[in-house]
C-alpha cells in the first residue's frame, strides 16, 4: 500500500466517481481505477459498489477512508516538519478566507510573505465564513480568515483587524436623503443579500434583532453569492444592502451608491487555526507579519 494509492482512493471515494477523481489528480482514468484495483485485489476486500457509470463506498470502505485521510493527515504533517528544517527555503501555505477578507484585506500580506519568502508557495481557497472553518477543521487549510463568528471548539480564533460595515442604496433612493436620526422602516425596502453562513449577511441578523424584526417579514429581492454581484445589483436600483466599507469604498466616491447614516456594529476579522496541529513555521512567520502590521 502507498500513499499515493491512498491518496487516490480517497479522491474517488470523496467524489463517488473515477473520472472526476483523476481530472482533480491530473491522472489518467486507467491509472485512477488501477490504484484503486490494486488495493482491493491485494487486501480482497470490496471498496466500492458499482452499478452502471456510478459507485458508491461499501461498509468496509467507508470505515477504510477514515484511516486513510488519517493516514495522509500524518504524512502531510511530516512533510511539514520537513519543510520547517529547511528555513521557510521551500516549503508551501494554505490558506481559507471568506470574501471581504480574501479580496480586500488579505493580498498585502500574501504579497509580503512572498517577497520574504520566494521559495514558499501560497495558495488561497475563498469560501464563506462556514467553508472557511470547515477547511481549517479538516486541515485542508493552515490558516482561516473570516470576517464572521464562529463557534467551532477545534478551533483558535484571534482578531487581526476591525471592518466598517454600512448600509447603502442606490444613488437616487429615498433613504439616501435621510439625515442622522430619522427612523427607517427596514421592512419597506426589497434587500440584497449574500447566501447564509456568510459573515455579511449576520450583521443584518443583528440588525434585525436590534430592532425586533423577524426575517419572514423583510422583502428579500435577491441573495447572491459574492460581494462584487451584491455591489453590482445594488448599483444598478435592485435593492439595498448591508455590507463592507471596504467594497463599496470606490462606488461611494464614484456617487453610484449612497451610504444611509444608520448605526452599524464594526466588525472583527478573525485568523483561526486549529488548536491541535503542529504550527508550521510559515504559518508562524505568516502570522506575526499580521500581528506586526498594526
Amino acid at each position: 500500500m502507498t500513499l499515493e494509492q491512498l491518496r487516490i482512493f480517497v479522491a474517488v471515494a470523496e467524489r463517488e466517481h473515477v473520472t472526476r477523481a483523476a481530472r482533480d489528480l491530473n491522472l489518467t482514468q486507467s491509472a485512477t481505477s488501477a490504484a484503486v484495483a490494486a488495493l482491493e485485489a491485494r487486501y480482497a476486500t470490496k471498496l466500492f459498489d458499482r452499478v452502471g457509470r456510478r459507485i458508491a463506498l461499501t461498509d468496509a470502505g467507508r470505515l477504510f477512508l477514515v484511516e486513510a485521510k488519517a493516514v495522509l493527515a500524518r504524512a502531510a504533517s511530516a512533510e511539514l516538519v520537513l519543510a520547517d528544517l529547511a528555513g521557510l527555503k521551500v516549503g508551501s501555505l494554505g490558506l481559507a478566507a471568506s470574501q471581504t477578507v480574501g479580496n480586500y484585506w488579505l493580498p498585502k500580506f500574501i504579497h509580503a510573505f512572498r517577497a520574504a519568502y520566494p521559495g514558499m508557495s501560497v495558495s488561497l481557497v475563498m469560501g464563506n465564513t462556514e467553508t472557511v472553518a470547515a477547511l481549517v477543521r479538516e486541515g485542508e487549510a493552515n490558516l482561516g480568515f473570516v470576517e464572521g463568528e464562529v463557534e467551532e471548539p477545534r478551533l483558535s480564533a484571534m482578531t487581526v483587524a476591525e471592518d466598517e460595515m454600512v448600509l447603502v442604496v442606490p444613488a437616487n433612493h429615498p433613504w439616501s436623503r435621510q439625515r442622522a436620526g430619522d427612523k427607517l422602516d427596514l421592512r419597506s425596502a426589497d434587500w440584497i443579500l449574500r447566501e447564509p453562513g456568510s459573515g455579511t449577511r449576520s450583521i443584518l441578523a443583528a440588525m434585525l434583532r436590534e430592532e425586533s424584526i423577524d426575517w419572514s417579514e423583510m422583502r428579500t429581492s435577491l441573495v447572491l453569492p459574492s460581494n462584487e454581484a451584491v455591489r453590482s445589483a445594488v448599483e444598478a436600483g435592485g435593492g439595498v444592502t448591508v455590507i463592507s466599507r471596504l467594497v463599496v469604498a470606490r462606488a461611494l466616491a464614484a456617487g453610484t451608491l449612497a451610504a444611509v447614516d444608520y448605526p452599524l456594529p464594526r466588525r472583527r476579522f478573525l485568523m483561526l487555526r486549529h488548536k491541535d496541529r503542529y504550527a508550521t513555521a510559515a504559518e508562524n512567520e505568516f502570522m506575526r507579519l499580521i500581528e506586526t502590521s498594526g
